[in-house]
This record gives C-alpha cells, structure tokens and sequence, in this order.
C-alpha cells in the first residue's frame, strides 16, 4: 500500500463522495476509484459501501480511518522534521474560520505565512463552529477561527482573542433601544434574527435560554453579522449579536444584562502541533496582538 492510496482514502472518507474527494486531491474520478479498488484488494475487503448516494465506510473502512490519518500524520511529521533542520517548511497547512466573519489580522497571518513560507500549501474553507473544534480535535484540520459560548472548546491548544457580552440590536424607536437594563426574558418577548446552531453566538443564546427556561422566536438564522444587521434594520426582528460586532452598524446595541456567559472568538489548534501549525500560531498571536 502506498501514502498516496491513503491519502485518497481519507479524502473520499471525509468527502463522502468520490467526485469531490478527486476534486480534493487533484486528479480524475476514475483515478481515485481505481487506487481506492487497489487498496481493498491489497487488504481483502472493502472500504466504502457504495449502494447508497454517498460513499459511507464500512466496518473495516471505519477499522481503517484512523490509522490511515495516523499514518499520513506520521509521514507529514517526518517531512516537516527534515524542513525545520533545513529551514525549509513543506506540506500543508488546512485552516478553518467560522462562517460569515471577516477578520483582517487572520488574512495578515496567513499572507505572512505564506511569504515565509511559500513551500506549504494553505487551505482555508469556512464553517459553523462546532464542527471544526471537532476537526481540529481528529486531525482534519490544523488550525480554526471559531466562536464559543464562555471559553474555547477542550481539547484543543487555543488563544482567546475576543471576550465579550451578547448585544441586542434594533432600529432608533425600537422598544429595545429603551430597555435599561434589557434582561434576556424581555429580549425573548420579541422575534429575533441571530446565528444558527453550532456557531459561538447562537451557542450563548441557547445555553441562556434553556438555563431560564425560555423558547425564543427564532425567525430567522443567517451567517453573517451584515445580513443579521440588516434584516433586524429593516424590522424583521431583534438581531442578536456581540458588542464589536454590533460596534460595526448603524442601530441601536443593548447589552443582555443577565447573560453571563460571554461570546468568545479564538483561535484553536492541534495539540502536539508540527512546525508549520507552530510557526502559523506564531504569526497568528503577532497579527492579533498588533491589531487590539
């Protein structure tokens, strides 16, 4: 068996899909089909259940995965050892940053990085938060920008970076821009416009109202601070979000008085990293710190 035959099987496992997990790693669908065929063949058994829409492992295919990331880890690590002796990084370096959020000192880490080191491959794909603390937790990312409810996930090696309270915005007029203080029973009596599920933001607002015991109208979830500013500008309902964001628009900002938790924006990374997510980090604490 060969690196690259796990490669493709990893890719086509978290991808689900063979077209994609080809698109992933570059070559043609009947390419990775055929090395994927060759891998079963090698170990006498088959990988992926392809009966259905999707591609989903079996019983051995799940067997396999983790040491077949294990394996690709292991390899990576070996080059990266022999760059950071030589002062040349190599590989790849796969980052996550939370749906929606534009967050100029992470691009000026990343361009940094890539300028140092032109040698590793950067990618960058946006998601909810929770997913990819799971991610970086397996090993399918190395780094992510995500947002939590109190404190980073566990876990994970991470750097806060924004600590603060959950905000209520509205239009001038608005009922809300008249509460002082606003307490989150009051801010639930209306319709509201916040982040959906498995983001920082939404995370605060739930584990709030579920301690209370309270059901907020949710009528609309988008994944951006700009379209929850806007929607809530034109009265669609209470946008719900933190105070540097809502800093950001033309409305009216009410903190949640009684929210104790508050919404936290850090950067996590694997624990033991290779020299690549180090040096990334690096950068990172530089860019972040310069930006506050």
């Amino acid at each position: 068996m060969e690196l690259r035959q796990l490669e493709y099987f990893v890719a086509v496992a978290e991808e689900q899909n063979f077209t994609r997990a080809a698109d992933r790693v570059h070559i043609s669908q009947s390419g990775i089909s055929a090395q994927i065929r060759q891998l079963e063949k090698e170990l006498g058994t088959e990988l992926f259940d392809r009966s259905g829409r999707t591609a989903t492992l079996t019983v051995a295919g799940k067997a396999a995965l983790e040491h077949a990331r294990a394996a690709l880890a292991a390899a990576g690590a070996v080059e990266q050892a022999v760059g950071e002796v030589s002062d040349v990084l190599r590989g790849r370096l796969r980052l996550g940053m939370v749906v929606g959020c534009t967050v100029t000192p992470l691009f000026e880490a990343l361009a940094a990085f890539h300028q140092a080191y032109p040698g590793v491959e950067l990618s960058l794909t946006e998601d909810a938060s929770d997913r990819m603390a799971d991610g970086v937790r397996l090993g399918e990312l190395d780094a992510a920008l995500i947002g939590a409810a109190g404190a980073p996930p566990s876990g994970v090696e991470s750097l806060t970076l924004v600590s603060e309270p959950l905000v209520a915005v509205v239009p001038a007029g608005h009922p809300v821009a008249e509460r002082r203080p606003l307490t989150l029973r009051a801010l639930c009596a209306y319709p509201l416009v916040c982040m959906p599920r498995g983001t920082g933001l939404r995370a605060v607002l739930d584990g709030a109202c579920a301690a209370r015991g309270l059901s907020p109208t949710i009528v609309v979830e988008a994944g951006a601070g700009d379209a929850i500013a806007d929607l809530a500008g034109r009265g669609l309902g209470v946008g719900v979000l933190s105070a540097s964001m809502a800093a950001a628009y033309p409305l009216v900002a009410r903190e949640v008085s009684d929210v104790d938790d508050p919404a936290v924006l850090a950067l996590i990374w694997r624990t033991a990293p290779p020299p690549a997510v180090r040096r990334f980090v690096s950068l990172a604490r530089k860019s972040f710190s310069a930006a506050r």
